[in-house]
């Protein structure tokens, strides 16, 4: 039966791993994942979020402009078939004006940088 006892390490405070020093790996661990976590949360998941509104914002602006280009030339050929009995000039006339005045309304609602700072 002597033979059945084996050797145990121990430290100041008894084997190793227990005690009231033993588990500071446990502890550092923890902490360490603590201060990730909290950078995660306050940093990185903001970050995130802005990063995913501009990407979507570019990308919806990208298919706003595609849309608004097939539009138009959509309307120039539908305005140069049905409407100018193939006079494109027409057409193209009539568009061009809509936009320019769309522009010109655009221009006089906008704010100046004297304006807006004051």
């Amino acid at each position: 039966m002597a033979d059945d006892v084996r050797p145990t390490a121990m430290g100041a405070s008894g084997p190793a791993g227990t005690g009231p020093g033993g588990d500071w790996p446990a502890r550092v661990a923890d902490m360490v994942e603590d201060v990730v976590t909290g950078v995660h949360d306050k940093v990185v998941r903001p970050l995130m979020l802005v990063a995913r509104a501009v990407v979507f914002g570019i990308v919806a602006g990208a298919m706003a402009l595609i849309l608004a280009v097939l539009i138009a030339i959509a309307v120039v050929r539908v305005l140069d078939v049905y409407a100018f009995g193939h006079r494109v000039w027409a057409s193209e006339a009539l568009v061009g004006g809509v936009f320019t005045l769309l522009g010109l309304v655009a221009w006089t609602l906008r704010r100046s940088r004297r304006n807006a700072e004051s």
